[in-house]
């Protein structure tokens, strides 16, 4: 067994990937991630999906790849140059609703909302308003974050932030927890 990917690359990914490389964005989900969110995604039929932190849409375009025609997926960014990009080669998807926004404010305009799968691939929660956004699962809902190794990119101090995070789920009791130490480093969650 190996790390490869396994599955088909869709088209739109193909296509975001370029734009992406082109536009200089470098936080994009990797593609080990992407395939886990596509297969995660494929357990929810009839799901109601939400994705903090849109980006260009790479993990978007994989989520929707394991989403079947009753789901909808809700995307979350503030970043009008990348949803653009993610609007030209997903937008035609009635499944996909793209809104730019700040993540806190949406948050707090939807608490009522209810979803059976969030990916959240931002600061709005992740760190900041993760009780929100864990009172927006259903029972058995996913929970799902990236990046939680060190990563190139982050700031300093910011490993300390990831390691708290972890903590702080790992004392909660409403959710079944998985760390892997696998991609860019995945957690889990299952609300019980």
């Amino acid at each position: 067994m190996t790390e490869e990917i396994n599955q088909n690359y869709q088209e739109a990914y193909q296509q975001i990937n370029t734009a992406t490389k082109a536009s200089g964005f470098d936080m994009a989900s990797d593609v080990l991630t992407c395939s886990l969110l596509k297969t995660l995604a494929a357990t929810k039929p009839s799901g109601k999906f939400l994705e903090l932190g849109t980006g260009t849409g790479l993990s978007t375009s994989w989520i929707l790849d394991g989403l079947d025609q009753e789901s909808t997926l809700t995307s979350i960014d503030n970043d009008a140059k990348c949803l653009a990009i993610a609007k030209t080669f997903l937008g035609s998807d009635d499944r996909l609703t793209l809104v730019d926004t700040d993540g806190a404010e949406w948050i707090e305009k939807n608490r009522d909302k209810k979803f059976d799968y969030i990916f959240a691939d931002t600061w709005h929660g992740k760190y900041l308003l993760l009780d929100e956004v864990l009172s927006m699962l259903n029972t058995g809902g996913l929970y799902i974050i990236d990046d939680m190794l060190p990563q190139s990119n982050w700031p300093e101090g910011h490993q300390d932030k990831a390691i708290k995070l972890v903590k702080d789920l790992e004392s909660r009791d409403d959710l079944h927890l998985t760390k892997q130490v696998w991609a860019t480093g995945i957690v889990i969650g299952v609300k019980k």
